[in-house]
């Protein structure tokens, strides 16, 4: 029997699946697929958080399926050596997927369709974690890519005003190939439940966003993140959620975009600055330092809460992630992709493309960035976003001196700034 297979990525629900959907109105007999690629799993620690989660989620799909007569098949291996497996496994017709537009997702994909193309199986991909794709918001002068955030955000908008997008309608339940597999136990693939759980998202305290983000005790933020990041509700569910007045929580997710657009035409940002005049600053880069901000034992209380927050639940709230990040770069001047890698290690929420977006930010090297000289007080911060240290002490209950005087710091950080300029 001729079969399309579905292959579930960043998109972990049923509801509202751009390609699962295209896939149930083939006419086809639908297997739902997902692989955890060892390439990824390899680099990971063996009761990862963000395992747990996935692995979670696709526990409640499997649920679900099962309550129509099917399953979720999961393999776990080199993506490309399953998919041959999948070929002489069964009948294939096609395979369906939504985009993902991360370097190496790219070349996984291309791989994969080369794979299919060989076999005259189709690969069929579709867009469904942006509501605009990398090539959809182009400048109309010249049609490249944009690299400033504000005019990205004016044509995006534009652009949705005149074709909004909807949440897409129900799925056909009856469409899925009659299968019975077992799900594995998490152990399977080499991994333990973590301790760190992510918490469910919260759309109802949006309307007070643009009030309460900037200040952490207040706990205003939506834990919307991780979910947009695995899919465990689309970016057309949210938008379609929020009112007129919600508009700063949508620059948010346009935010999210504009970074993913810029890894996209820009692949090189992983690894180098955007800002090529940057090239010349000599970072400090002390690993004692850096050893005591991972720790947080910087003796600046938002810094050291913000970093004790991150390692023992995964998440740090958004206004203190700018503060950590600027302290690093500017008071120690420890070279960013030393804080993106360590965000990378532990951020429940880790998206390859806002993550460096947003450490370049602080660092001033990216597109649209901080300008260099804008540095952070940790201490003026503090008293402006948590004057009581309700957050601060939740975290924090040894204050340490501080590693750096925060004038020294500052004034250091220019000169090495101008100087890494001007060597260019």
């Amino acid at each position: 029997m001729d079969i399309v297979i579905f292959w579930f990525r960043r998109d972990l629900r049923l509801e509202d699946n751009t390609a699962l959907i295209e896939a149930l109105e083939s006419g086809k007999q639908v297997l739902p697929l997902f692989i955890f690629d060892q390439q990824i799993l390899n680099e990971l620690p063996w009761n990862d958080a963000r395992v747990s989660f996935i692995y979670d989620e696709l526990g409640k799909i499997h649920e679900e399926l099962r309550q129509l007569g099917s399953s979720l098949i999961v393999r776990h291996g080199n993506p490309e050596e399953v998919w041959k497996e999948l070929i002489d496994e069964y009948e294939i017709q096609s395979i369906y997927v939504n985009e993902d537009y991360e370097p190496y997702a790219i070349q996984r994909d291309e791989k994969i369709k080369q794979l299919a193309d060989s076999q005259g199986i189709d690969f069929l991909q579709f867009k469904d974690q942006v509501i605009f794709g990398p090539n959809e918001i182009l400048k109309p002068s010249d049609h490249k890519p944009y690299t400033i955030y504000t005019p990205y955000k004016n044509k995006w908008l534009e652009k949705f005003r005149q074709s909004p997008t909807n949440p897409l309608p129900a799925i056909k339940r009856n469409h899925f190939l009659k299968v019975n597999e077992e799900f594995p136990a998490i152990e399977k693939i080499g991994f333990q439940k973590s301790a760190i759980k992510v918490r469910a998202y919260d759309l109802s305290n949006v309307g007070q966003y643009q009030q309460s983000r900037d200040f952490p005790a207040q706990d205003g933020t939506s834990y919307l993140s991780v979910h947009l990041r695995f899919g465990t509700i689309s970016v057309r569910q949210v938008i379609d959620q929020l009112g007129e007045s919600d508009q700063v929580f949508l620059s948010e997710l346009i935010w999210r975009e504009f970074f993913m657009q810029i890894l996209f035409h820009f692949p090189e940002v992983i690894n180098e600055n955007f800002k090529a005049k940057y090239d010349g600053i000599v970072w400090r880069n002390d690993e004692d330092e850096f050893e005591k901000w991972k720790k947080g034992d910087t003796g600046y209380p938002l810094v050291d809460a913000g970093m004790r927050q991150l390692n023992q639940t995964g998440y740090m709230h958004n206004r203190v992630r700018m503060v950590v990040a600027s302290f690093l770069c500017k008071h120690l001047l420890i070279d960013w992709r030393w804080g993106e890698a360590y965000f990378a290690e532990k951020l429940l929420d880790y998206e390859l493309s806002s993550n460096n977006g947003n450490w370049q930010w602080s660092a001033g090297t990216g597109c649209d960035a901080a300008p260099y000289f804008r540095i952070f007080n940790p201490t003026e911060q503090l008293k402006k976003f948590d004057p009581d240290m309700e957050y601060t002490k939740k975290w924090v209950t040894d204050f340490l001196p501080p590693i750096v005087d925060h004038k020294f710091a500052r004034q250091r950080a220019l000169e090495a700034y101008k100087a890494g300029i001007n060597s260019n």
